[in-house]
């Protein structure tokens, strides 16, 4: 198989460190953890374990999905799918926290809620919030959580949209082994019947030329003395 036919069949990987739900959902394993650290028993509470795992299960099947894709658009559709549920199931864990705890999810037209709105749609990184990890108390990191594992949801689904879209135009790798087979064949096959008409081509031109030169050493003889 050579280059051009290897590029039809696999697509151009996903370079899964640029993309921007990557970024914020790596940023929101490491503010659950920070959160747990700060607000939940060290001991003794598996909702410490199950926000941890659900945060974690976020981004790495956003890798896996994203490595896999280059082979397999269904199975980077399944787990980038697999990593919203995670972080739907992180959000709910969040908003269970701030029930149990008497606060509140800050209304979406407050003024609060409009700012960390702002302020987390224009980071993705977790450096940016990592000085708030130690300053905000636990009624505003949930809502710092909730609206992240909101935001990276959406670009989620934005993502998914385009890769349904070219699922749909290129199909799976298997379709594109067969567009790449049948490509290759056809190429085969124009060029074998382009030999075969130079060929033709080549014996009238041969025919043509002995033809030429018995007429040529014909009129030699004739001459001769």
């Amino acid at each position: 198989m050579n280059n051009r036919t290897k590029g039809q069949v696999l697509k151009k990987p996903t370079l899964w460190k640029e993309l921007y739900f990557y970024r914020k959902s790596d940023a929101i394993y490491q503010l659950t953890v920070a959160f747990c650290e700060r607000f939940l028993p060290k001991h003794g509470d598996r909702t410490v374990d199950q926000m941890v795992q659900a945060a974690r299960s976020g981004k790495q099947n956003i890798i896996e999905g994203s490595e896999d894709g280059q082979t397999s658009s269904e199975v980077e559709i399944r787990l980038i799918n697999v990593a919203r549920g995670s972080l739907q199931e992180l959000r709910a864990d969040y908003i269970d926290y701030l029930n149990t705890h008497h606060l509140q999810a800050w209304p979406a037209d407050s003024e609060r809620q409009k700012r960390l709105r702002e302020f987390c749609h224009a980071q993705n990184d977790y450096e940016a919030y990592a000085p708030l990890v130690a300053k905000m108390n636990d009624e505003e990191y949930a809502n710092l959580m909730l609206t992240l594992c909101h935001q990276t949801d959406k670009m989620m689904c934005a993502y998914l949209s385009k890769l349904e879209e070219r699922f749909v135009i290129e199909g799976g790798i298997k379709e594109r082994m067969y567009a790449a087979r049948t490509g290759y064949r056809q190429a085969q096959d124009n060029h074998l019947q382009q030999l075969k008409i130079e060929n033709t081509a080549l014996k009238s031109e041969n025919a043509a030329l002995k033809a030429r030169i018995a007429e040529l050493e014909r009129r030699l003889r004739e001459r001769e003395p």
